[in-house]
């Protein structure tokens, strides 16, 4: 556990938010097991990888060997500790593990599952998180990508998207946002006279968020956005933020995953007579 918790949160975040990574994690992987889930490995052989494939990982040996030396001892400490004192606890809803999807950076709010993906999941609903605005430094990110690039990834005409503004035109003209999510990241926007969902132009234009904003900028698009992440479910820096005001690793858990319990892994994970 320590080595996926080391490559999903930085080790010098409090201990109560590493301790709250540290249960999503093991969640993660116990909801595979107990639904048999064993997409992502080669030829079916097991039901999670010790890779990337499922969550991010430092291999064992990589973490201990570099890390002590490279004097970080106390940070694998903390890590070995925030695995310990929450072993075997995972979250659960209606008696079941949850999905405990977590991302970097939130805008300010979480985002409803249904906003982002297609099913409606009872337990990520969206929920404000104003701790990332403060200490995440990924919050906001500006991008200047090329026009051309910009017309090319989104499949665009080069007469949509013009040169240069003029004649009282304005980027609300060439952009117009159709609707917002209720976590207030962009759910459609036409661009250019083409509809697009905000998560189609995050992925298409490889942006950190679908909160975003743009405005020519001397030949290129100036691409301004909010948060990092797909925002459902956990913030990370949201969580330290809460961890920071004094919130407890359960405390952070059930204010990002509404409605959810928690349980022994060995009780869920146990044989059925």
């Amino acid at each position: 556990m320590s080595a996926f918790l080391a490559a999903e949160m930085p080790a010098e975040f409090q201990l109560e938010a590493l301790k709250a990574q540290a249960i999503a994690a093991r969640t993660y992987i116990v909801q595979r097991l107990k639904s048999g889930n064993r997409s992502g490995v080669p030829e079916g052989k097991g039901q999670v990888t010790d890779t990337v494939a499922h969550q991010a990982y430092i291999s064992k040996d990589k973490l201990e060997k570099e890390w002590i030396s490279s004097g970080k001892e106390a940070e694998l400490d903390k890590l070995r500790r925030a695995v310990k004192e929450t072993k075997g606890i995972v979250m659960t809803y209606k008696g079941e593990p949850i999905t405990a999807s977590f991302f970097s950076t939130s805008n300010g709010y979480t985002e409803n599952s249904e906003d982002y993906w297609k099913n409606e999941i009872p337990y990520l609903r969206s929920v404000e998180s104003p701790w990332d605005k403060q200490i995440s430094p990924k919050y906001k990110t500006v991008v200047d990508m090329p026009r051309d690039e910009f017309i090319r990834r989104l499949g665009l005409s080069d007469a949509a998207i013009p040169v240069s503004l003029s004649n009282g035109s304005s980027a609300n003209s060439l952009m117009k946002v159709i609707s917002y999510t209720q976590g207030n990241r962009i759910q459609e926007v036409r661009v250019g006279g083409k509809k697009f969902t905000g998560r189609e132009i995050r992925e298409k234009l490889d942006l950190r968020s679908s909160q975003f904003s743009w405005r020519l900028k001397g030949g290129n698009v100036e691409i301004v956005t909010y948060g990092n992440g797909h925002g459902v479910g956990m913030s990370q820096y949201g969580a330290e933020g809460m961890a920071r005001e004094g919130y407890k690793a359960k405390e952070i858990l059930s204010h990002y995953y509404t409605g959810i319990s928690f349980a022994e892994t060995s009780k869920l994970l146990s044989p059925k007579k």
